[in-house]
């Protein structure tokens, strides 16, 4: 990630916890602005969506769809995702379309950035 840090603080988790959320049927974006030039994002993948090779095939496949997209998205702002039970078996792209449709709902694309 070439203009973002990844968020591991637990309180700055619960802090974005409390935010309102986006969601659709593969993800929930939980959104806030930050007081730095770079985005730091947080990905979130429940045991109950399977054992540890599961939760961290999927936790790389929407680190990657965050890196492939980074210059879409405005700088200042933590991101949470947190992944639903049909983000295990969704496409790729699939979950691609879900982020940026989610991120463009909470309003962390920059203008003239398609989904």
């Amino acid at each position: 990630m070439k203009y973002s840090t990844s968020l591991k603080l637990n309180h700055i988790f619960r802090r974005l916890y409390h935010t309102s959320g986006f969601a659709d049927s593969n993800l929930v974006l939980y959104a806030r602005k930050n007081r730095t030039p770079e985005n730091r994002v947080g990905i979130t993948v429940s045991k109950k969506l399977g054992k540890a090779h599961v939760r961290n095939r999927t936790r790389r496949r929407l680190r990657e769809v965050y890196r492939l997209n980074e210059a879409k998205f405005r700088p200042g702002w933590d991101i949470v995702v947190v992944a639903r039970s049909k983000a295990v078996d969704a496409e790729f792209s699939q979950l691609t379309k879900s982020y940026l449709t989610l991120a463009k709902k909470a309003g962390l694309l920059r203008e003239g950035a398609q989904p």
